[in-house]
């Protein structure tokens, strides 16, 4: 399997803007993580952009998991843009 990297964007007030969807948001991730798919993901420290790294059969399937999430359905994740990555270390 390939490993992908995730870089996006939060939109503005989004400590606020979350707490509806959070719930779900994290209980999602958890799913991922136990399927093996998610390796890891969160926030900047300034909360304006998000990093996850994924391991999956094609860029397909993670951009499948992004646009499911509520984050992106409601508009919390603003954009987002998917590598391909060849971890060296």
């Amino acid at each position: 399997m390939a490993k992908f990297v995730l870089w996006g964007s939060y939109c503005e007030n989004v400590l606020e803007q979350r707490a509806p969807y959070r719930e779900a948001h994290l209980q999602g991730l958890q799913q991922q993580k136990e399927q093996g798919l998610l390796l890891a993901l969160g926030p900047t420290m300034d909360n304006s952009k998000v990093f996850g790294i994924y391991e999956a059969e094609d860029e397909a399937t993670v951009r499948g998991l992004v646009e499911a999430d509520p984050y992106w359905q409601h508009g919390i994740w603003t954009d987002y843009a998917i590598y391909e990555w060849n971890q060296v270390f």
